[in-house]
C-alpha cells in the first residue's frame, strides 16, 4: 500500500496543483483536509475539485466554534494585539488547523503532513510548529521550499502544470490580492499593497465592509454583556460566541469599523505591507477592554498589558502549543473572574464610542472619584502620600545641587 499524505487543502491554484505535484513526486496517496474556521463561501465544489485532481479522499473539518472558543476567546481576554494594530486573524487560526489536520492523518495512518504556505511568511512556522509539537514522528512537506522539484513561479505555471496532469478548472492566471479568510477576519496583500507609499485601493480590496465615509450618516448603539471575560449577548440576545462574532462582523462592517493598514515584522525577519478587515473583532476587543477598565485593579491592569504583548507575540510566532502559552493564558483567565457586566457603545463612521459600562463587580466609587469629599478620603491623606511617593526625587535633586554647589 502507498504511503498517506494529508494536505492542507484550501481549494485554491496552489494546493490544488500540489496534488498530483505529490503523486508525481512522492508516489503518496493524498488525502486532502479542508479546515473550515469561518472562510465562508470558499467551501463550495471543494469535494467534487479534490477528486478531479486526483486526491483519493477529502475531508471537511468544521471547527468555526473550536476556533472561537479556544483560540478566539483566550486572546480576546489577554487583549492580545500585536505590534499595536493586528489582531492575530490568521496567526489565532493557524494552531488549531495544525492540530486537526495532526488528528486527520492519525485517523488515516499517514506519514506526512503537507501545506502550501511559502517559504517567506509566518504560516510556515505557525503549521509546522504545530505538527511538530504535537506529532514530532510525522513528517512535514513544504513544496514551496523544495526550490530543487517544485519549479513553478506563477500562477500561470502551476495552470499550466495542471493542464498537463488533465486537470482543468476555471483557474484565473489574472492575478489578485492575496487573501486569507476566517470567521474573525479577512488579510489582503500583494498588488498595490506591496508598495508602502501606495494607498490602499479600499474600493476595489474591501469584502467585509465599508470605508468610514461611505459608513452610514446616522450612529447605531449596540450593547453587550460579559460573563467571566466571555461575551454572552449582543442587543439582548444570548449567542454562542461564533454567532455572536458573526452579527459584530455584520455591524461593524456596516459602520467602517476595523478597517487597519498595517507595516508590520514577520518572524522571518521582513517587513510586510498588509490590510486587515476585522469589524466584529475590534468591537469585541474594545467591548471587553472597556469592562476591564471598571473591574481591573491598576497593578493587575500593569501585569495583564505585558502578558497580553507576550501572548500577542506568542500566538504571532506559532508557539501555541507550548507551556509558556499555556502559562500566560492561566494568568490572563484568573484575571477574567469577575469580567462581568455589559457594556453599551454606538458605532459610527469608524469609531466605537463610549456610551456606558456597568458590573456588579465595578471598582468605580462615586463618592471616592467626586470633587466632593466623602468618608473613605481625606484630602490631607494626600500631603503625606506625596510626601513619601516623591521621596526619590527631592533626595536627588538636593544631591545634585550639592554637587554642583562644589563644583562651583
Amino acid at each position: 500500500m502507498k504511503e498517506k499524505v494529508i494536505l492542507a487543502y484550501s481549494g485554491g491554484l496552489d494546493t490544488t496543483a500540489i496534488i498530483p505535484w505529490l503523486k508525481e513526486h512522492f508516489d503518496y496517496e493524498v488525502i486532502c483536509c479542508c479546515i473550515d474556521c469561518g472562510q465562508g463561501s470558499e467551501l463550495e465544489g471543494l469535494e467534487e475539485r479534490a477528486k478531479l485532481s486526483g486526491a483519493s479522499k477529502l475531508y471537511i473539518e468544521d471547527l468555526v466554534d473550536d476556533f472561537c472558543d479556544n483560540y478566539i476567546v483566550p486572546c480576546v481576554q489577554a487583549n492580545a494585539v500585536y505590534e499595536n494594530k493586528y489582531l492575530l486573524g490568521t496567526s489565532m487560526a493557524r494552531p488549531a488547523i495544525a492540530k486537526r489536520l495532526v488528528e486527520v492523518a492519525r485517523k488515516e495512518g499517514a506519514s506526512a503532513i503537507c501545506h502550501g504556505a511559502t517559504g517567506k511568511g509566518n504560516d510556515q512556522i505557525r503549521f509546522e510548529l504545530g505538527i511538530k509539537a504535537l506529532a514530532p514522528d510525522l513528517k512535514i512537506i513544504a513544496p514551496w521550499r523544495m526550490t530543487d522539484i517544485w519549479t513553478m513561479k506563477s500562477r500561470e505555471d502551476e495552470i499550466e502544470y495542471c493542464k498537463q496532469h488533465g486537470i482543468h478548472l476555471p483557474f484565473s492566471a489574472d492575478s489578485s490580492y492575496s487573501r486569507d479568510r476566517n470567521l474573525w477576519h479577512i488579510s489582503h496583500e500583494g498588488l498595490e499593497l506591496e508598495d508602502p507609499a501606495s494607498e490602499p485601493n479600499y474600493d476595489h480590496l474591501l469584502v467585509l465592509g465599508v470605508t468610514p465615509e461611505k459608513a452610514p450618516d446616522k450612529g447605531e448603539y449596540v450593547t453587550m454583556t460579559f460573563e467571566k471575560g466571555i461575551p454572552v449577548s449582543v442587543n439582548g440576545e444570548k449567542m454562542k460566541v461564533s454567532d455572536i462574532i458573526r452579527k459584530l462582523n455584520e455591524l461593524g462592517g456596516k459602520h467602517g469599523i476595523g478597517i487597519v493598514d498595517i507595516v508590520e515584522n514577520r518572524v522571518v525577519g521582513m517587513k510586510s505591507r498588509g490590510v486587515y478587515e476585522t469589524p466584529g473583532g475590534t468591537i469585541l476587543m474594545e467591548a471587553h477592554q472597556q469592562l476591564e477598565e471598571l473591574v481591573l485593579d491598576r497593578a493587575t491592569m500593569e501585569v495583564k498589558k505585558d502578558m497580553g504583548n507576550k501572548m500577542a507575540q506568542i500566538v504571532y510566532e506559532g508557539k501555541w502549543f507550548t507551556p509558556l502559552r499555556e502559562a500566560v493564558q492561566a494568568f490572563v483567565e484568573s484575571t477574567q473572574e469577575y469580567v462581568t457586566g455589559e457594556v453599551k457603545f454606538k458605532l459610527y463612521k469608524g469609531n466605537i464610542i463610549k456610551a456606558g459600562t456597568t458590573s456588579p463587580y465595578s471598582l468605580y466609587s462615586e463618592s471616592l472619584a467626586s470633587f466632593t469629599t466623602g468618608d473613605l478620603y481625606d484630602h490631607h491623606d494626600a500631603d503625606g502620600f506625596i510626601t513619601l511617593f516623591g521621596l526619590p526625587l527631592k533626595v536627588r535633586a538636593m544631591k545634585m545641587a550639592e554637587v554642583n554647589q562644589q563644583k562651583n
